[in-house]
């Protein structure tokens, strides 16, 4: 069957945007092709495009039910998902025997890796317009398994998730045209004639990349690393986290949709889900079949994945500890609600939350006059009570609790030190069993070896630690062994004297964490944008990749030469 989706089509519809993305990674300037307001979709919006009714209707039209992807090997189903708001999705997913699916992926790749990088570019942005056509579907799959409010899972889940796989499209397509497709070479030899090659060059992929996706954000996360997999040739075994396996199956369903449509072997993008306590990750991380590895997680299965996955390139994103300098500020209210708004958005589930924030025991100078380190603590809970004070506001910045193991660390987290500010229960109207808590903070002394032990672990969820330091020095001091010892995503920072913007930034550029200083307006240290923002640096224990640079995209391929006599 003829493609639908000719080469001819795809550049008049997708190059103008690969051109745009390829301009803004090199601008580092605002900008998106995927508009993050709800109203941009459905009647009015989009061509094409699911509005908000539909969208519910179509995520209401595949709970219990089988998904089935047409795969080879499915010698069974599975499923189980339950969302963190209560309702049981009761969706099954084919379940594979990997003997039959993977070489099954490999039987594709000489076509796709023949049809070059703008080709796989372009494929790759047309299933992302299918995916951003879908956004409200989307929405309500991610709220559904990861516990984000709505709002934030149609926006993180949906047009910024996009964002991220287009970026990495462009740096794909970049990093492979870097080297010409051929070249003539000519060496003089004297009075003799010159030696002369034709040679051509071509972005060979590895092999099967593995996704690992993980609970809290299955499309922000996941979709850097597949669509640079896929964008630089290689075929792509998605393995959803089992809590959260609708919004990367949907996305696997879209992407194989396409791939037939432009003439291309379906199995280049295909679904691993497992079987309730299976656990497939492990062995297929160690398969010689996999030869590049995405993983988000825990910082144990990250180590693991980097110590024994030796025959694949891994990209990991791991746990770090966010950190926060309180020095001086010359926005007082500024800096407590943007703080307040950091610490409450969804729960603190972000890898990019803050959760250390190092104050001097001896407070710290403000517009409104200097402030003890009990007041500081007491203000940015104040701040926080005074956010989510109501409770659907509360509700919509929380979201819920996205498994036991959250709700577990904070509870044991009344424990560690004075309760500056205590986590209360919020009550969801519409999902009544939803578990939703507010932020709490704890303090803790910098001092005292016992403390140490808490604020130098990750406390994944809704707890801050206010650690009270000797000085603006020892805050900064402790801010270079914390990202050293345990990484950070993020580090913040507030401070109106050079001498200390100086040091905390020597310290992250020396050990590589991304900065963010004197946040008070509606930027916050735990949001990153595409094409702009580096989410991770890839040069300490948090992560081992960034999302996105050329390094993440370049070593998925290997350029291999052909050298013919002229």
């Amino acid at each position: 069957m003829a493609a639908e989706l000719t080469p001819h089509l795809l550049s008049e519809k997708h190059r103008p945007t690969l051109d745009q993305a390829l301009d803004a990674i090199r601008t580092r300037a605002y900008w998106s092709p995927h508009p993050e307001h709800p109203k941009a979709y459905g009647e009015g919006g989009a061509p094409g495009s699911l509005g908000a009714a539909e969208g519910k209707a179509a995520f209401d039209a595949v709970l219990h039910t089988r998904l089935d992807l047409g795969q080879p090997g499915t010698d069974g189903w599975t499923g189980g998902e339950v969302s963190p708001y209560g309702p049981e999705l009761g969706v099954e997913y084919p379940h594979a025997d990997l003997d039959v699916l993977l070489p099954a992926m490999r039987a594709g790749m000489a076509a796709w890796r023949a049809a070059g990088p703008e080709t796989r570019a372009l494929v790759c942005l047309e299933i992302l317009s299918r995916i951003s056509a879908r956004t409200h579907e989307f929405a309500h799959a991610v709220m559904h398994t990861s516990g984000q409010a709505f709002m934030m899972a149609l926006q993180a889940g949906g047009p910024h998730a996009q964002d991220r796989g287009l970026e990495a499209v462009a740096y794909a397509y970049a990093e492979q045209v870097r080297t010409p497709g051929s070249a003539d070479w000519s060496k003089p030899q004297g009075k003799r004639d010159p030696l002369r090659l034709h040679k051509s060059f071509t972005a060979a992929p590895r092999g099967i990349s593995l996704l690992i996706g993980c609970n809290t954000f299955p499309t922000w996360n996941g979709y850097p690393g597949l669509f640079a997999s896929l964008a630089t040739g290689n075929p792509v075994l998605v393995k959803p986290h089992p809590r959260a396996v609708l919004p990367l199956a949907l996305t696997v369903r879209l992407a194989r949709e396409v791939l037939v449509e432009a003439g291309f072997d379906a199995n280049l993008v295909a679904l691993a889900a497992e079987r309730p306590g299976e656990g497939i990750a492990k062995n297929l991380a160690v398969r010689p079949e996999i030869k590049i590895i995405d993983y988000t997680g825990s910082t144990a299965f990250g180590d693991w994945l980097e110590a024994n996955a030796r025959q694949a390139q891994v990209y990991t994103e791991k746990a770090g500890v966010n950190t926060i300098v309180l020095d001086s500020t010359d926005d007082y209210r500024g800096m407590l609600s943007n703080l307040a708004f950091s610490l409450s958005l969804y729960s603190g589930q972000m890898c990019t939350t803050p959760q250390n924030l190092l104050i001097p025991r001896d407070g710290i100078s403000t517009d409104t006059g200097d402030k003890t380190y009990d007041e500081v603590v007491a203000d940015i809970g104040a701040a926080i009570d005074g956010l989510l004070g109501d409770d659907a506001r509360a509700g919509a910045l929380l979201g819920a609790l996205v498994n036991p193991d959250v709700k577990a660390r904070l509870e044991a987290a009344t424990g560690l030190g004075e309760v500056a500010l205590p986590s209360r229960a919020v009550v969801n109207p519409e999902f009544p069993d939803a578990v939703v808590r507010t932020p709490m903070i704890v303090k803790l002394d910098g001092n005292k070896p016992d403390d140490a032990e808490h604020y130098m672990s990750e406390c994944f969820g809704p707890v801050s630690f206010a650690v009270a330091v000797d000085s603006a020095a020892d805050a900064v001091e402790l801010l270079r062994r914390t990202i050293r010892d345990k990484g950070a995503m993020t580090v913040g920072a507030y401070t109106t004297s050079p001498d200390v913007e100086r040091a905390v930034e020597d310290v992250c550029l020396d050990e590589s964490a991304q900065l963010s200083l004197n946040l008070t307006g509606g930027v916050y240290v735990n949001q990153t944008a595409a094409f702009s923002d580096f989410h991770g640096s890839g040069g300490n224990p948090a992560a081992n990749a960034a999302l996105c640079d050329g390094a993440f995209v370049a070593n998925r391929f290997r350029m291999v030469e052909v050298r013919r006599q002229a």
